[in-house]
């Protein structure tokens, strides 16, 4: 059990507890600082203080109990990574659909960061817990796209701080039953996890996590031999857990392939028969982190990357774009 202790001795400023802790101990994330103090491992003035927006005052002696989590070691995955740009701070990988990004219950094996381990990428950022090296964002297992991996604990700062300020620019293109209505428009929300099943999301007008998801409609793809289907951008302000699929289920306009967020599939009448096929056999949501923008933590140069539409989503729209011929 690691133990931290200090007094606080400015006289003139009060400061939330998980900041102060934040800028002293960089070892630690603000997630993980979180989760202690949730946990009551933090100590003010000798009484036990569980709330992470606790204001320090001149003179408090804090002390927060750090314990020894168990050690797993991660096996390296033979996986074949899209790594796109590389340079001594940062990696960006164009992730495939149907791998997670890093061990958890269930599976410690066959993530993301195993793979990474596999390539040799062994002293990644550390600031997250041992099995979440480098890792800086998610996508969900079965989105595909752009993530950066962070190489120092440098670098995890600086981009989880942009993260932080919503300054990162992240843009998905995913495909929906129906129409939005508006076509172009900003949906804010909060979204906390569901009370009917833990694994899921929802909206929630009285708590939960501010969510804005801006949207644009691409392509509408609407005739007598195929249901509506409509091609959305989606730029993130925020980036909550599940935040676009949990924002087009609201809207009443699921993604297709979703299947935590639509309901059972329903026979549609297509009569382009190798299209119903295509739409019936595709394993995953019909989403993808296209655009990844950011300022380089060590130079400051403003860094964007663009990834293409994997082909088992490609081949869906090249074909709804030929039935509307």
């Amino acid at each position: 059990m690691k133990k931290i202790s200090f007094k606080y001795k400015n006289l003139n400023k009060k400061i939330r507890v998980d900041s102060y802790i934040s800028s002293l101990e960089k070892s630690l994330s603000r997630s993980k600082i979180k989760k202690l103090i949730l946990s009551n491992n933090m100590t003010i003035n000798s009484f036990v203080i569980n709330d992470v927006s606790h204001s320090l005052k001149y003179g408090d002696l804090v002390e927060i109990k750090i314990p020894v989590e168990k050690t797993h070691n991660l096996k390296p995955f033979n996986y074949k990574l899209d790594i796109i740009f590389e340079d001594k701070d940062l990696l960006i990988i164009n992730k495939t659909s149907g791998i997670s990004m890093h061990p958890g219950a269930g599976n410690y094996d066959n993530t993301i960061v195993n793979a990474l381990i596999y390539y040799g990428y062994k002293n990644l950022s550390n600031l997250g817990n041992e099995l979440r090296p480098g890792i800086v964002h998610r996508i969900d297992k079965d989105t595909s796209g752009l993530v950066v991996i962070a190489k120092n604990n440098k670098s995890h700062v600086n981009l989880s701080e942009q993260f932080s300020k919503h300054s990162i620019k992240r843009i998905y293109h995913t495909l929906i039953w129906g129409k939005l209505r508006p076509q172009n428009g900003k949906i804010e929300t909060l979204i906390n996890r569901s009370s009917k099943n833990r694994q899921l999301m929802e909206v929630n007008f009285l708590k939960g996590k501010k969510a804005i998801t801006n949207y644009k409609t691409l392509e509408i793809f609407e005739n007598n031999n195929i249901p509506t289907f409509s091609l959305v951008e989606c730029e993130l302000e925020t980036g909550r857990t599940h935040q676009i699929r949990v924002h087009m289920s609201h809207k009443g306009n699921n993604i297709l392939g979703d299947r935590k967020y639509k309901k059972k599939f329903k026979n549609i009448k297509i009569i382009a028969t190798d299209l119903e096929e295509n739409i019936k056999g595709l394993k995953r949501q019909f989403l993808h982190a296209k655009v990844l923008g950011f300022n380089h933590p060590t130079s400051g140069k403003k860094l964007e990357f663009d990834s293409k539409l994997p082909n088992d989503l490609n081949k869906i729209l090249k074909k709804l774009r030929n039935s509307n011929k």
